[in-house]
């Protein structure tokens, strides 16, 4: 950020507050959890899909244990990851049913096995997208467990207009679908359609999108492979943006889960984007002003560090000072220029929002949980390595 930036509109909502003395005491930068805020989203996720067992959220939003015991807790017991780490952090943390939907190529496939043979009360499913990935995998399973391993639960993989992984909904999907049923390594699982393409900022637009690039292809492929004599056990749908469409487009379908990761903890980004989207904001950074260049100048210990340095333009909002602007984003200071710098002496504290949450929470090692402004616990956010055992 090298040039003046606005931050996200002040009609973002965000209430939650630190006291005074558990500010003092905290270092920064620090990625706070409120507890309250995180609860709310929780229940709301599950009265949006109508129930516990109709989710499986995506846990590379805020890779914590902690959080995916809180699922656990009020019935989410499906979960969705994108690395390796991930799925051995779930089941760590008493996770019984992990979907990796990320292609797992080279030295990947083998942890996987391994994966499976230190977790064997957790169940790993896959997601696949074309023919060299399903004989990789069937080497791999043969190769660690011989005619007798446990066939791997698979899902295929659509594109349905992402164009960043997936096979189109088509008589590729056909027969890939039908590869995996006759493997004897393998078990057709179901399909997985991720939509972060769809963006519509109208909800009923969005729901008009999702009916068209994901409800029709995957229902019509569905009524195909019944056809020929495949059952399709499950289809997992979407990501945050998408996801009420996907609730309501699917309200009666036994078959469907749900994937939405963002809304968790919920961020600027989505919150201005989609104000629709009935989550609260559940993370936030605490930050100082660690120098004051010019009259109008805060510098702030907020670097690309401690926030994610994507999208493009604004990293975080200010809910005390709705109008700074970015001036300097660098690895350890980020520059802002505020009206109110001139009253802001060097060492204030105050709460950025991050734009991005997902990526953020990969920055920090841990963070520390607050409940009525207090910090009452600390939760490691293990899974942003990329390798924890295996």
């Amino acid at each position: 950020m090298t040039t003046a930036t606005a931050f996200p509109p002040p009609a973002l909502v965000f209430e939650e507050r630190l006291e005074p003395s558990t500010v003092a005491d905290l270092d920064s930068p620090a990625l706070v959890l409120f507890e309250e805020a995180l609860e709310s989203n929780l229940a709301t996720l599950i009265r949006l899909a109508g129930s516990a067992a109709r989710l499986r959220p995506h846990v590379k939003t805020h890779k914590m244990p902690n959080l995916v015991r809180r699922c656990e807790a009020l019935g989410i017991h499906r979960h969705k990851v994108a690395t390796i780490a991930e799925a051995e952090m779930v089941a760590q943390a008493g996770g019984r049913d992990v979907l990796i939907a990320y292609p797992l190529v080279g030295p990947k496939l083998d942890r996987l096995m391994k994966l499976r043979a230190a977790y064997p009360e957790t169940t790993f499913r896959v997601t696949l997208d074309h023919l060299r990935g399903l004989t990789d995998l069937e080497e791999t399973v043969a190769r660690h467990g011989g005619p007798h391993a446990s066939p791997v639960p698979v899902l295929i993989d659509l594109n349905v207009g992402m164009n960043r992984t997936g096979i189109m909904p088509d008589d590729r999907a056909i027969e890939l679908a039908l590869k995996v049923a006759d493997s004897p390594y393998l078990s057709f699982d179901g399909l997985h359609a991720y939509d972060g393409h769809i963006r519509d900022e109208n909800p009923g637009e969005r729901l008009h999108s999702a009916e068209i690039m994901v409800h029709r292809p995957w229902s019509l492929l569905r009524n195909r492979l019944i056809e020929r004599g495949v059952a399709v056990p499950r289809i997992v749908l979407g990501g945050t943006p998408a996801f009420p469409a996907h609730a309501t487009l699917a309200a009666d379908e036994p078959t469907a889960e749900f994937s939405p990761g963002t809304c968790l903890l919920h961020d600027a980004g989505y919150a201005t984007a989609f104000p629709d989207l009935p989550f609260r904001i559940a993370a936030a950074l605490l930050t100082r002003v660690i120098s004051r260049p010019a009259p109008d100048l805060l510098c702030l210990d907020l670097g690309h560090k401690a926030v994610a340095a994507d999208p493009k333009g604004p990293r975080v909002f200010f809910p005390d000072w709705p109008d700074a602007q970015g001036v300097v984003h660098s690895e350890e200071h980020l520059v802002i220029r505020s009206n109110l710098a001139a009253d802001t002496p060097v060492g204030t504290a105050v709460l950025a929002i991050p734009y991005h949450i997902c990526p953020t929470c990969a920055l920090h090692r841990f963070a520390v949980v607050a409940r009525q402004g207090k910090i009452v616990d600390r939760w490691e956010v293990t899974a942003r390595d990329r390798v924890l055992t295996i």
